[in-house]
């Protein structure tokens, strides 16, 4: 296959279309596959540090028959290399890792080529597991304005989600230099409880565990409306001690009144452009109320795998492994990345 633009933009359409059928539909393994092996083919041809890699690993694209022979990247290398399909100068965005694992010296470039194929994905993912009702209610963010934080894709997925479904409701009360407008979110919050008005409060662990030592300075309580809910992403660790996701939740619940049972822990990574989400609100129940459990979903156009650390073969459903996800969104980059993170298969 002889790379060009055309080959980019129909592979890019079909998923949109794929897309489009939202997380309730099916990708058959048949047609992911053959998606799968289309971006790859692109990719080695197109993103030349990774066909270098895949080189190396002494792999022939054209003679590859199934997504799983592929050689999934490092999250690493997203800090050593630029990875992009195509000409990097046709980047729409570049969005950085945190660096809170090592340090931000080591912190990680994800080049995108498409911006329509991140909120492709990222917004039936949310709607489904955030929004299920299809209600929209004001997003309010304790997260910088994505026009502050262009680096941000947690930002820029917020962004889209307040513009795309909730009416551009809401606000963001955290600034790109990682300060929050407290006194600001608080009368936001007793507003909305005076109105009986819904909303989405949406933020890092981290970003809720300084809101309840400072709620707690301040003695703010506030009990929004039944409909509220919370989306947290990231670990769970204070400024000082560590804090468990249970009492995490339980004083997020007396703090702003939102039952645990509606409060979503989302998964994600700059390094792709699909989420995984607990589907506690779009499948109510199903979970239980406990914390205990609980499991992460991904879009249908994800394929996820644990694989043993040292042989990176796959374990035994239920066994402990490193999560390698194939990730068709991560068209403009590298599909399938080796994460540094744990999990295993329910």
């Amino acid at each position: 296959m002889t790379y060009s633009r055309d080959t980019f933009l129909g592979l890019k359409e079909d998923l949109l279309e794929i897309f489009l059928r939202g997380v309730g539909s099916t990708c058959s393994d048949e047609n992911f596959n053959q998606m799968a092996l289309r971006a790859f083919c692109l990719q080695c041809e197109a993103n030349g540090p990774y066909g270098a890699f895949i080189k190396h690993r002494g792999l022939v694209p054209e003679t590859v028959t199934h997504w799983g022979e592929i050689p999934h990247l490092p999250t690493r290398a997203f800090k050593t290399t630029d990875l992009f399909t195509g000409d990097g100068s046709r980047a729409e965005a570049v969005f950085r890792t945190s660096g809170t694992t090592r340090g931000g010296e080591e912190r990680g470039r994800h080049l995108v080529r498409s911006l329509e194929i991140y909120r492709g994905s990222l917004l039936p993912s949310f709607q489904a597991h955030v929004l299920p009702e299809g209600d929209s209610m004001p997003v309010l963010a304790l997260l910088p304005d994505p026009a502050d934080a262009p680096e941000s894709s947690l930002s820029f997925m917020i962004g889209a989600v307040k513009e795309g479904l909730c009416d551009g409701l809401g606000g963001y009360f955290a600034t790109a230099t990682g300060g929050v407008k407290w006194r600001e979110l608080h009368i936001t919050l007793r507003e909305a409880e005076a109105r009986g008005e819904p909303v989405l409060l949406v933020g890092t662990a981290f970003a809720f565990v300084h809101w309840l030592e400072k709620a707690g300075e301040e003695r703010w309580e506030v009990r929004l409306p039944p409909e509220s809910r919370l989306m947290e992403t990231g670990g769970f660790k204070g400024r000082s001690r560590d804090l468990s996701r249970e009492e995490l939740y339980a004083r997020l619940e007396r703090s702003f009144g939102i039952p645990s049972h509606r409060m979503v822990n989302e998964y994600g990574m700059t390094e792709l452009l699909s989420q995984f989400y607990e589907p506690v609100l779009r499948f109510s129940g199903a979970q239980g109320t406990g914390i205990e459990g609980r499991h992460h979903v991904g879009p249908p156009w994800v394929r996820t795998r644990v694989l043993d650390p040292l042989t990176l073969e796959p374990v035994p459903e239920g066994e402990l492994g490193i999560l390698a996800h194939y990730d068709l969104a991560n068209l403009g980059s590298v599909s399938g990345i080796l994460t540094e993170d744990l999990g295993r298969a329910v």
